[in-house]
C-alpha cells in the first residue's frame, strides 16, 4: 500500500465487498528474479501484468530473440529420404529420442528457483549487443495489454539486474484496479490506444477507408470490456462433467431487444448469437475475433431512422471475450459516411450476426450444418478449431488406417485417439484443434508449447517441454497426453530421483510433412478430415459430399 501507484488511489472509492487491500492481497503477489531470468515470452500467453517495485527489466525490441532461444524448436519440412526412411522405421521404440535431441539450445539456462522453473540467459551482455532493447525500471508497467486482450505477448522481457522484484497482477485484479481507479484506466487505457488499437482498427474493413485523423477520432471514442473467465477452460471442464453449459449461464454482452448502442467488435475470445425461442434461447451462430455484431441494426437505423430497430438477437461470451464498442455517434458521424452506398450492404452482409434476416448465401451453410449440430459444436466450444478432426461415422468403417498411419509419423506413437464427443453422424476426435485461443499454452514455464510461427500450428518441443503437465491440465479437450520417453535402446528415460521423465505429446498436424496431416490422407473413405469450424460453409461441404 506505500508503493506508487498503489499509495496515490483513494481507497474509498473501492466498494466494501472488494476493498483496494484485498484485491492486492488475492491478485497480486512479488516475484524475485535474477539478471538475465526471462520475464515474459513474445509468443506466449500470459494471465498477468507486472509492475517493477526494485530493480530493472529489458523488454527486447528488434531483432526478436531466436525461436531456439525462446524454448522453440526449428522445423523444416521432411525430404523424400526422411519420409521414405518412416517405411522400414516401423520397430523403432515410440517416443525414443537421442540425449542431444533433448539438450535445449545452449545460449539460454533453467533453475529451480522457489518450485518455479526458471529460464535465464546464459550471455545478457552478447544480448545487448546483438539486440535492440529498452530499460525499464521501478514504477513501470508491462504486459497489461497482453493481459487484459489475450493476446500474445509482442516482445520478450527479462530482468537486468541480481535482484528484481516485480509485482505480478492476475488479469482479474488489474480490471477491478481500472474500474475503481480513473488514473490507473487512463494511463493503460492510452498505452492500449497508442499500442494496439490503431492498427486493428484499420485492418478491419468498414474502417480501412478512414484517413489518419478519422482512425484517431475513432480510436479515442471506443469504450473496451471483458466478459467471462480468462481461465475458462477448468471451470468448462467442471460445467460439462456436470451437464450445466448452457447459454443461460454465459455472460451477457448484448441482450436482444436493447437499444442499439454501439458495434461491437469482438478482439479476442468467442460469443454465441442467439434469439429467444420458447422459454429459452436457440444459437444461430458464433463469432470469433475480428468479427463484429449490432452492425445490421445501427446500419438501418442510420439509413431509416424513422424506423428504428433494436438489437435482433443476444451475444454472449463463451468463455472469455474481450470486447470493443464503437458507440453509434461515432459510427453515423465518421465510419458509416465513409463506406461507399453500394459497398455497404456487403460489409454487412460479412460480419452478419447469421439470424433469419441474414442473406441467402450467408444462411445456406448454416441450413446445411443444422440446428442440432450447430448446437452441438456450440455447447461443447468446437469452434475454437483451426483443424478439428471431425469422423463421418456414417462413411467410417473403423479400419484404423488413421491412427496406423499417425503413428507411423510420429515415432510409433499415435497422437490422436479415435474416439470424442458425438453429434449426430459427426464424432470429434480426442485431437488438438489448434485453437484460435489455444488455453494450453496458458503458464508454459519454458514456452515448450507454441506456435509455428508461419503455420500457426499449435506444437510442442520436446528438448524445452519439462513435463510439468500445465498444458495437460489447461486443454479442455482431453488433446494432449504425458507420456515416458525412452532412449535409442528402448530403455525408459529417468531423472536423478531415478523417476520416468514424462514430455507432453499430442498431435502437431504433421508439420514437417509436406503432404499435410497423414490422417486424413489415410483414410481410405474420405470419413475423416480436418477441418475450420470458423468456416462453417467449409464444414456445410464436407456434410454435403
Amino acid at each position: 500500500m506505500a508503493t506508487a501507484p498503489f499509495r496515490d488511489m483513494d481507497a474509498g472509492k473501492f466498494p466494501k465487498r472488494t476493498p483496494l487491500r484485498d484485491i492486492l492481497r488475492n491478485d497480486t503477489r512479488i516475484v524475485n528474479f535474477r539478471k538475465g531470468e526471462i520475464v515474459v515470452r513474445q509468443g506466449d500467453y500470459g494471465t498477468s501484468a507486472f509492475l517493477i517495485l526494485r530493480g530493472a527489466a529489458r523488454v527486447v525490441l528488434r531483432p526478436d530473440l531466436p525461436p531456439s532461444v525462446l524454448g522453440r524448436q526449428a522445423r523444416g519440412k521432411k525430404n523424400i529420404f526422411r519420409a521414405l526412411a518412416q517405411l522400414w522405421n516401423g520397430r523403432r521404440p515410440p517416443e525414443s529420442f537421442r540425449c542431444a535431441d533433448l539438450m535445449p539450445d545452449s545460449r539460454i539456462g533453467a533453475r529451480l528457483e522457489q518450485e518455479r522453473v526458471r529460464v535465464f540467459l546464459q550471455d545478457v551482455p552478447r544480448v545487448l549487443d546483438q539486440h535492440r532493447t529498452e530499460e525499464m525500471t521501478a514504477g513501470d508497467f508491462f504486459g497489461e495489454i497482453a493481459a487484459l486482450s489475450r493476446m500474445p505477448r509482442t516482445s520478450t522481457v527479462f530482468a537486468d539486474s541480481e535482484e528484481t522484484a516485480l509485482l505480478e497482477i492476475r488479469w482479474q485484479g488489474l480490471r477491478d484496479l481500472m474500474k475503481f481507479d480513473d488514473a490507473l484506466k487512463a494511463h493503460i487505457t492510452r498505452i492500449y490506444r497508442e499500442r494496439a488499437l490503431a492498427s486493428y482498427l484499420n485492418a478491419t474493413p468498414i474502417f480501412r477507408r478512414l484517413d489518419k485523423v478519422q482512425l484517431g477520432r475513432v480510436a479515442e471514442a471506443v469504450e473496451f470490456a471483458t466478459f467471462g473467465d480468462y481461465d475458462w477452460s477448468g471451470d468448462y471442464k467442471r460445467l460439462a462433467q456436470a451437464g450445466t453449459v448452457r447459454p443461460e449461464r454465459e455472460p451477457v454482452i448484448v441482450t436482444e431487444g436493447d437499444y442499439p448502442n454501439g458495434v461491437v467488435l469482438l478482439r479476442a475470445g468467442f460469443g454465441r448469437v442467439s434469439q429467444k425461442a420458447g422459454g429459452g434461447e436457440r444459437t444461430l451462430n458464433y463469432i470469433g475475433a475480428g468479427q463484429s455484431f449490432g452492425l445490421r441494426e445501427i446500419a438501418h437505423n442510420w439509413r431509416k431512422g424513422a424506423n428504428p430497430v433494436n438489437f435482433q438477437y443476444s451475444l454472449r461470451a463463451i468463455g472469455y471475450a474481450h470486447v470493443l464498442v464503437v458507440p453509434v455517434p461515432v459510427m453515423e458521424e465518421i465510419v458509416l459516411p465513409s463506406v461507399p452506398a453500394s459497398e455497404l450492404p456487403a460489409l454487412i452482409e460479412t460480419a452478419d450476426e447469421g439470424g433469419p434476416s441474414a442473406a441467402p448465401a450467408q444462411r445456406a451453410p448454416r441450413e446445411a450444418v443444422g440446428a442440432e449440430l450447430l448446437e452441438f459444436l456450440t455447447e461443447n466450444r468446437f469452434f475454437n478449431g483451426t483443424a478439428t478432426m471431425m469422423i463421418d461415422l456414417d462413411r467410417c468403417t473403423r479400419c484404423d488406417d488413421c491412427v496406423r498411419a499417425c503413428a507411423s509419423t510420429h515415432d510409433n506413437n499415435p497422437r490422436f485417439l479415435r474416439h470424442g464427443p458425438v453429434g449426430g453422424r459427426v464424432m470429434v476426435a480426442n485431437a488438438c484443434m489448434h485453437c484460435a485461443d489455444p488455453v494450453c499454452m496458458i503458464g508454459c514455464p519454458t514456452g515448450a508449447i507454441h506456435r509455428e510461427s508461419f503455420g500457426g500450428q499449435v506444437v510442442i518441443n520436446p528438448a524445452t517441454c519439462i513435463g510439468c503437465r500445465t498444458c495437460f491440465n489447461n486443454c479442455p479437450y482431453d488433446a494432449i497426453r504425458m507420456v515416458e520417453v525412452r532412449d535409442e535402446t528402448g530403455e525408459f528415460m529417468v531423472d536423478e530421483e531415478m523417476k520416468p521423465i514424462l514430455k507432453a505429446t499430442k498431435c502437431d498436424l504433421c508439420v514437417e510433412n509436406a503432404g499435410g496431416p497423414a490422417c486424413q490422407r489415410a483414410c481410405p473413405h474420405g470419413a475423416l478430415t480436418r477441418i475450420n469450424l470458423n468456416r462453417l460453409d467449409a464444414l456445410a461441404g464436407w456434410l454435403q459430399k
